[in-house]
């Protein structure tokens, strides 16, 4: 599905990166960063243009193809691993961010990548999230078709074992990030931190 959305010139949702990242990056710890569910490379390019180590996993080689083209672009350097995240792992304590944005993932596999969240991190590290809500669905302005590939507040301090959630909150804001993520969002947004 997703080699199929990505196989077109354009880049389906933009790239420019996400507003909640732009307006957090200062809390994210300067090294090295995975960005999850990367797609097309949108903030896993702008993060490198930021100083930042970027790693970029995603499940699409159209989409990770993509990603580095940009990086090129934009002349920065960008680590793609070609995985599935049902399977991917990372060393302990490898990363000083994690960022996950609208990296809808089925329930069973949302909560092993979750849960490995704290393991992936240093100590201190961040994980940044940004994804739709349930109520994403009455919007009808982009996301997953189905309320279980969604997240909530709840869910998320239920799945973040081992993070100190620093903000968190479900809001509705205006999303503009190409074409297939536009107009008024349902979204929950998560700041965690790995206790020092």
């Amino acid at each position: 599905m997703w080699d199929q959305r990505y196989a077109t010139d354009e880049y389906v949702y933009g790239t420019l990166p996400n507003d909640y990242l732009v307006s957090r990056v200062a809390r994210l710890p300067r090294g090295r960063v995975l960005c999850l569910g990367e797609g097309e490379g949108r903030n896993a390019v702008w993060l490198a243009q930021q100083g930042f180590e970027v790693h970029a996993v995603d499940a699409s080689a159209v989409g990770l193809g993509k990603a580095k083209r940009l990086a090129r672009e934009r002349g920065v350097a960008l680590y793609a691993t070609h995985a599935d995240l049902a399977h991917f792992e990372a060393g302990a304590g490898e990363f000083d961010a994690i960022v996950s944005i609208f990296c809808h993932l089925p329930p069973a596999v949302r909560s092993r990548v979750h849960g490995r969240i704290a393991h992936w991190l240093r100590p201190g590290g961040v994980f940044l999230l940004e994804a739709y809500t349930p109520d994403q669905l009455a919007l009808a302005t982009g996301g997953p078709p189905s309320a279980e590939l969604m997240m909530t507040l709840a869910g998320l301090r239920s799945e973040l074992a081992g993070l100190e959630i620093e903000h968190g909150v479900e809001t509705v804001r205006r999303v503009t990030e190409g074409r297939l993520h536009h107009g008024e969002g349902a979204v929950v947004q998560i700041l965690a931190r790995r206790p020092a």
